[in-house]
């Protein structure tokens, strides 16, 4: 069992290339009990954005809070807080806060998908 706020969960910068002005904490996975998934918090500050890639496995998503862009497979979706997206595995995919403000997100992923 595990019970926690978010603002108690350490965020940490994610320095990757293709990635500016990103931090992820993880909330929920296999340190908390679940196994084989892992949920992440990713927040982008403005102008920021994670990298433009794909990847064999799914993840899903739901937007926390602010506005942004999401790239999936050549069309662009504006989306904004209460915005759920499911990304299939090898779908060309990514993330982009074009305003002023924070655009954060919810991130599952099989356990693999958190390297």
């Amino acid at each position: 069992m595990f019970v926690d706020s978010v603002n108690n969960i350490q965020p940490v910068k994610v320095e990757a290339p293709g990635v500016l002005n990103a931090v992820k904490q993880t909330l929920l996975g296999p340190g908390q009990g679940w196994e084989g998934w892992v949920m992440r918090l990713f927040t982008l500050a403005g102008g920021g954005f994670t990298p433009r890639h794909s990847h064999s496995w799914p993840h899903i998503n739901y937007v926390v809070s602010g506005e942004g862009t999401l790239f999936l497979e050549g069309k662009e979706y504006q989306v904004e807080a209460g915005f759920v997206s499911y990304i299939p595995g090898d779908a060309e995919h990514q993330f982009l806060n074009r305003g002023d403000r924070e655009f954060s997100f919810i991130c599952i992923v099989p356990e693999e998908g958190d390297k």
